[in-house]
């Protein structure tokens, strides 16, 4: 029987696998092989400085405000609800003034009466909050198409003037400050409104 020989602190056991029978100074090298750190890079990107990266700036909320796409759409919506708006604001009118009256005369009058002028206002209140609602809903609805029509044409506007402006990042939300040399919304302002 042989006496095994204990190891030695300096001594290291080989590992299994792939990196079994490496010294240390070959695994470094492999390392270095592999992390590309004993291949000198080429001369000319060694001393090239990184190219600076152009950025521009937008501020979308004005585009649906200052275009002339933007005022054109306003005014025709306005127009186009103008009649709605009339009329929800001559029933919230009458609403107030039958309420009004029925206030002022609930204690003269008799059950039965008071009963129907009691009917006669909550369906006026509640013909008034359905016009006011389907108003206000049909109103959001064609501002969202018009908002929609203009954020396509500004989308496409946006990349061409990034291209034409050679912009490598274009930021639109998000941006607590930006130099005014960067913020490109006027240029873009303009191109839409041509």
């Amino acid at each position: 029987m042989t006496a095994r020989r204990p190891s030695s602190p300096t001594r290291r056991q080989p590992a299994a696998g792939a990196l079994a029978g490496l010294t240390a100074p070959g695994l470094a090298l492999g390392l270095a092989l592999a992390l590309g750190l004993a291949c000198p890079a080429p001369a000319a990107a060694q001393s090239a400085p990184p190219a600076p990266s152009t950025i521009g700036y937008v501020v979308i909320d004005r585009l649906f405000v200052e275009t002339r796409a933007a005022k054109a759409a306003d005014a025709a919506i306005k127009a186009e609800f103008a009649v709605r708006a009339r009329a929800n604001h001559e029933l919230f009118v009458r609403l107030n003034a039958l309420t009004a009256q029925y206030l002022d005369d609930e204690q003269l009058l008799d059950e039965p009466e008071r009963t129907r002028r009691r009917r006669e206002v909550r369906d006026l209140e509640q013909e008034a909050q359905r016009k006011e609602v389907a108003y206000r809903d049909d109103l959001l609805h064609r501002s969202n198409l018009e908002r929609d029509r203009i954020a396509e044409r500004a989308r496409l506007a946006i990349a061409q003037l990034a291209r034409n402006e050679k912009l490598d990042i274009l930021l639109f939300r998000g941006v607590l400050w930006a130099r005014p040399g960067i913020d490109i919304t006027d240029k873009l302002i303009r191109q839409l409104d041509q």
